[in-house]
């Protein structure tokens, strides 16, 4: 069946802030079937100071490596931090990789894993070097890209029709290393629709056919070029090559993914285009498997595509911002859509991978760094001046930031008052404070221990040697300074007061 022409561009407004960030509420419990693609993200951080002798490369004296889900696990990843469910069902191989892809589904209880062993294949790695600024030097992959075999096809299929009845959506995330070479997409979009299931894709290659009837199908420009054979320039022939997509492949929908333009949505009802949220771009990894998360919580919450388009393209502006293959919670996107209001602050507010490679520059340009941390639940004048004597023994102050569940373990559960996202702000509005960590551990010594500040700062109510990381900063000829404290202020003293006065 051929879909009649969509109507012309649509320009409608888009709904209010506050209208979109409730549908994030809706995503808690969503179980979404994810099937695909996994493969295991190894990042490499290092100093360049020379050239190798040997060749005109740069030495790379390596400080910090991390592994992360990578490919359909990125989705599955995405899904968690939003609040959904997932079954998951991949390949992987019988090696290290592949043990360590198991250990890091199993550290997520919300993901049920179905993983087939191949002894012949090897599980794909994607290592990636960069420098502590995040400059990107390398990356070097070691994968398996032929067909899995019929009968680990027909293992795979039964394993996501066994999960049909269970969840709410199904994504299948090609990233053509063979799980899909052959029947399974179309095996499992049938019986998606028989289950009365959507489906989202996230496509790869030219054999657009096998995607055939799915709900949803999400490439990016590139992959629209090449899955219609033609050169997409203008934002008209971009409409056309989508509708003639979806007119080939009966899809609902098609969403192209356009990097800094945004996104383009055609669907029965017309065309949308939503401008790329602008913000500075640090690492573009991972971002298009975010957008498919958010897409597929925001469609099992029954949310009219449009909107759901909209919050992952908000998302999306999260991620990309980040180094590595980030994810984006709830509070991330809500704290992004409200960016307007917010952004000199929430440009201070980072990850640990983002927040080391700024601080990186930062030593590199001679400039002396301070660390300080606390809950900051409820901001008072002891906190403004525990942060304004931080900054007067430093270049550049970083603030670790307890997350709301650790705050909960330290101080009861009726704290924090505000959470992570608000405390995160409103300490980051503080003109003294150039950076905002937030952390999950009781202490900040991990923290510390990355960072490496010249100056720790505690309140003078802290005996030194019990000041968390003090030992370690003084060991490389860093200094522990004991704030003076303004007395009779304190978050528990004022919440107390006000709990008086009703």
């Amino acid at each position: 069946m051929t879909h009649p022409p969509v109507p012309s561009t649509l320009k409608a407004s888009p709904p209010a802030t506050a209208q979109l960030a409730a549908i994030l509420a809706g995503f808690a419990g969503k179980r979404v079937l994810c099937v695909g693609d996994v493969m295991e993200d190894r990042f490499i951080y290092g100093e360049v100071r020379r050239i190798s002798p040997e060749a005109p490369v740069p030495v790379l004296r390596i400080t910090r490596e991390s592994r992360e889900l990578g490919g359909a696990g990125n989705v599955v990843r995405n899904i968690v931090a939003l609040g959904g469910q997932v079954a998951f069902v991949a390949v992987i191989g019988d090696d290290r990789a592949g043990q360590e892809v198991t250990e890091l589904l199993a550290a997520m209880p919300a993901v049920e894993p179905f993983l087939r062993v191949n002894r012949q294949r090897e599980t794909t790695i994607k290592n990636r070097f960069f420098t502590l600024d995040g400059h990107h030097l390398l990356r070097a992959d070691r994968e398996t890209v032929h067909a899995i075999s019929a009968a680990e096809e027909d293992d795979l299929l039964r394993d996501a029709i066994g999960q049909l009845p269970q969840v709410d959506l199904v994504v299948l995330s090609d990233y053509a290393k063979g799980v899909f070479s052959v029947n399974l997409a179309a095996r499992i979009i049938a019986a998606a629709h028989k289950a009365g299931k959507p489906v989202i894709v996230d496509p790869k290659g030219t054999r657009y056919e096998r995607y055939r009837g799915a709900t949803l199908i999400t490439p990016n420009r590139a992959e629209l070029e090449e899955a219609v054979n033609a050169h997409v320039a203008t934002e008209t022939t971009l409409v056309a090559a989508a509708q003639k997509l979806r007119n080939d492949i009966q899809a609902d929908a098609v969403l192209v993914t356009r990097s800094g333009e945004g996104m383009t949505l055609i669907e029965s009802g017309g065309v949308s285009h939503l401008p790329a949220e602008t913000r500075a771009v640090a690492d573009v990894t991972g971002a298009g498997d975010t957008v498919v998360a958010v897409l597929a919580l925001a469609m099992a919450a029954k949310v009219p595509l449009v909107d759901a388009a909209r919050l992952a393209n908000v998302a999306a502006g999260v991620v990309v911002g980040r180094h590595s293959t980030a994810v984006a919670s709830t509070h991330d996107i809500s704290a992004a859509l409200l960016r307007h209001d917010l952004l000199p602050a929430e440009a201070k507010v980072a990850d640990l991978p983002t927040a080391l490679s700024r601080i990186g520059i930062w030593k590199r340009e001679g400039h002396k760094i301070g660390f300080t941390n606390g809950c900051f639940d409820l901001l008072h004048p002891g906190h403004i001046s525990l942060i304004s004597q931080a900054k007067a023994a430093c270049d550049r102050l970083v603030v670790g930031l307890n997350s709301d569940a650790s705050v909960r373990r330290l101080k009861g559960v009726d704290r924090p008052v505000q959470n992570e996202v608000a405390r995160a702000t409103v300490m980051a509005s503080l003109a003294h404070v150039d950076q905002v960590v937030i952390f999950g551990d009781d202490t900040p010594q991990a923290l510390i221990e990355a960072i490496r500040p010249d100056v720790l700062v505690k309140g003078a109510d802290y005996d030194r040697s019990k000041v968390v990381g003090a030992d370690l900063v003084e060991s490389y000829g860093g200094k522990v300074l004991l704030a003076q404290l303004v007395p009779s202020y304190s978050t528990t003293a004022t919440i107390s007061a006000l709990n008086s006065r009703k």
